[in-house]
């Protein structure tokens, strides 16, 4: 089994048994309001025959809930535009407004509160504590910040942790590298394969990534690479820095991190019940599909919910 280290913040290891009772009881506080008022999840869970959120008081009674799929909420916003009907609360709750690349689909929009943005930003505060980052770090997002909400939620992060977050956003490669310099950046985060297109303009511009500046740290995400060893030996090369690689989706959060050791994603479970099942069969399994229930964004939340990413737990 994957270890389990559930959150990285004034926490130690839980064993099995706490770590389920943590989860439930945000689980059952998440599960309130949505029955409540949540048109799309009450419907689903009230079929199921829960009636208040302690039928669902055991992870054995967890795990008869039904799944969710990206399709059928893709398909409830295309009924019910814009948003869909998966909304806990009224409009004036929502502060943030993001969509997914619809690289696998239809895009979909997904709305956040002041408390789920919050949350979502300490699942990035986890990802940068796992790979050391602490409040001396200066931190530099080479991002476009555009709707794709991932480096949006992790600017929160660097906000809850205390580091200086320094905006790439709106720049050519030659003004981020100068960017990078000039204000001593020790952590750099960008997508992996943009990391190594960085190290190439600088040395077209003369500039020597591991040499020239003080990154210590690189920080993937918003596309695979970053986990794979050969990459990841490019990427340190050219950095001379530590590569770290997390995973998440827009539509459940940054459900996972990598520690120091850096063998495999750690899940943040803490914050998410994460099963692994065969997408045949839908039963347990060691290698298979990862379904996750995020516990923190009860405005917009996802039970169950099929990410389609293909996971191997690890012993």
């Amino acid at each position: 089994m994957t270890e389990i280290i559930a959150g990285c913040r004034d926490q130690q290891p839980m064993d099995r048994r706490q770590l389920q009772k943590l989860q439930l009881g945000k689980l059952l506080s998440l599960l309130g309001p949505v029955l409540e008022s949540n048109d799309f999840y009450g419907r689903k869970l009230r079929a199921a025959g829960v009636r208040s959120p302690e039928d669902v008081s055991t992870i054995e009674a967890y795990r008869q809930l039904p799944f969710t799929t990206k399709q059928r909420l893709s398909s409830d916003q295309a009924e019910h535009p814009p948003y869909g009907t998966n909304l806990t609360f009224p409009a004036d709750r929502y502060v943030r407004l993001h969509q997914t690349s619809g690289t696998t689909g239809r895009r979909l929009r997904w709305l956040d509160t002041e408390e789920s943005w919050q949350w979502f930003g300490s699942c990035w505060r986890t990802v940068f504590e796992g790979a050391g980052v602490c409040a001396g770090d200066r931190m530099f997002f080479a991002f476009s910040f555009g709707p794709f909400i991932g480096f949006w939620t992790a600017w929160e992060g660097a906000r809850q942790l205390g580091v200086m977050a320094i905006p790439g956003g709106g720049m050519s490669s030659e003004q981020r590298l100068d960017a990078i310099v000039a204000n001593k950046a020790t952590v750099l985060l960008s997508t992996p394969t943009y990391a190594l297109h960085l190290a190439e303009v600088a040395a077209g511009m003369g500039l020597d990534t591991a040499g020239d500046t003080a990154v210590r740290i690189c920080i993937h995400g918003g596309e695979p690479g970053a986990g794979l060893p050969a990459t990841r030996e490019r990427i340190e090369t050219a950095w001379g820095a530590q590569v770290y690689d997390h995973a998440g989706a827009t539509e459940v959060g940054a459900w996972s991190f990598q520690c120091q050791s850096r063998d495999g994603l750690h899940l943040n479970e803490a914050e998410f019940i994460c099963e692994v099942v065969d997408p045949t069969t839908l039963a347990p399994a060691q290698e298979g599909e990862l379904v996750i229930t995020g516990l923190g964004r009860t405005g917009m939340p996802v039970i169950r919910y099929r990410t389609g990413d293909w996971v191997r737990l690890q012993s």
